[in-house]
């Protein structure tokens, strides 16, 4: 049985433009819960793997300023289990990528001081830089 979900004109754009990026049915999910159970970083969330869901179901772009997308390691392990096959991954990405857009940067990389640059990893910036800024 397919959960019917009826929002608005603004919210359903939201909604459309979620499920175009990420190639998911998002209104499928029935919200079962499983994903939440089965993420392993949903302790550091601020919101579950559910929510998330619901909060794109519904078009609320407030998951967008959540730390929950951020955290999500792309294990797939909720969509494994998902009984409707849902990625949960490629919704989180496709919910990066919308907060990247909008080309604010989370990161400034000049306001960190010559120390700093100098002890940290390059690696850790390059994967900082390319996460948190657009």
């Amino acid at each position: 049985m397919t959960t019917i979900v009826r929002v608005k004109k603004k919210n359903r754009e939201f909604l459309l433009k979620t499920e175009e990026m990420s190639g998911e049915y998002i209104t499928v999910c029935e919200q079962c819960g499983i994903c939440t159970t089965s993420c392993p970083m949903v302790d550091d969330m601020d919101i579950s793997p559910a929510n998330i869901i619901r909060l794109v179901q519904i078009g609320d772009e407030s998951v967008l300023e959540s730390t929950a997308i951020w955290l999500c390691a792309s294990c797939y392990t909720c969509t494994v289990r998902c009984p409707r096959g849902i990625d949960l991954s490629a919704i989180t990405e496709a919910l990066r990528q919308q907060t990247l857009r909008k080309s604010i940067d989370y990161i400034d990389i000049s306001s960190l001081d010559r120390k700093e640059l100098e002890e940290l990893p390059a690696i850790a910036l390059v994967s900082a830089l390319r996460k948190y800024t657009s």
